[in-house]
């Protein structure tokens, strides 16, 4: 049945960017988390691949801090590369900057999934539920749920593009996601909940997982 949905939907899935935020200076990990190593590469690298191999196009990835570091290392894949300079004002700066990118370069997009890099458990799998999700219910958006958080990964239809252009500050687009819930369909992503923010949680993530360098 998946199968089937994903043929029917394989143009419309072009309409859908990912917009990749990891502009972040990462200082309770005290390190750029998005260097740091998984599955045989960064932890960005390895977000960035899932975003690649699914249908999603563009892959847009936001850098801010560390940028001069990092972008060395996912610079040769296909993606678009966007410096946010405004990055120490939050995570509302990237989102607004990825969505200004592509109203600017992109006009016929149906929506943006969000991403995260410090979700280790992000899959193309999931990526692809989303659209699906999008697609198959007409909700315009789609959010994980893992906890009692409704959160991204979440994919945004272009209807929403202006509110997300209002955000600011530290508070990303789980306010929107609370603001309208009639308009949400969710998916369940447990594992959603780990996230790497310091070296403690990163640690245990190898302890979790039999990880190949």
């Amino acid at each position: 049945m998946r199968k089937t949905i994903l043929n029917q939907n394989k143009d419309q899935k072009n309409s859908i960017a990912t917009i990749i935020l990891a502009a972040g200076a990462s200082r309770r990990m005290g390190q750029p988390k998005q260097l740091l190593l998984y599955k045989e590469q960064t932890l960005l690298g390895y977000v960035t691949q899932c975003a690649i191999s699914s249908e999603c196009n563009p892959v847009i990835v936001i850098l801010g801090a560390n940028a001069e570091k990092i972008e060395p290392k996912i610079a040769q894949l296909p993606i678009k590369i966007v410096q946010n300079n405004n990055w120490n004002e939050g995570i509302a700066s990237s989102i607004r900057c990825g969505i200004s990118y592509i109203q600017n370069q992109y006009l016929n997009l149906d929506g943006v999934v969000f991403l995260t890099c410090d979700q280790p458990f992000i899959s193309t799998e999931l990526i692809e539920q989303l659209i699906d999700a999008h697609y198959s219910t007409n909700k315009p958006i789609i959010a994980s749920q893992y906890g009692e958080i409704l959160g991204i990964p979440a994919l945004f239809s272009r209807s929403f593009f202006s509110a997300l252009m209002q955000l600011q500050g530290d508070r990303g687009a789980k306010k929107i996601i609370n603001q309208y819930p009639d308009l949400v369909y969710v998916i369940n992503f447990p594992q959603g909940q780990i996230d790497l923010d310091t070296l403690e949680n990163y640690q245990q993530l190898i302890s979790m997982n039999d990880l190949n360098y």
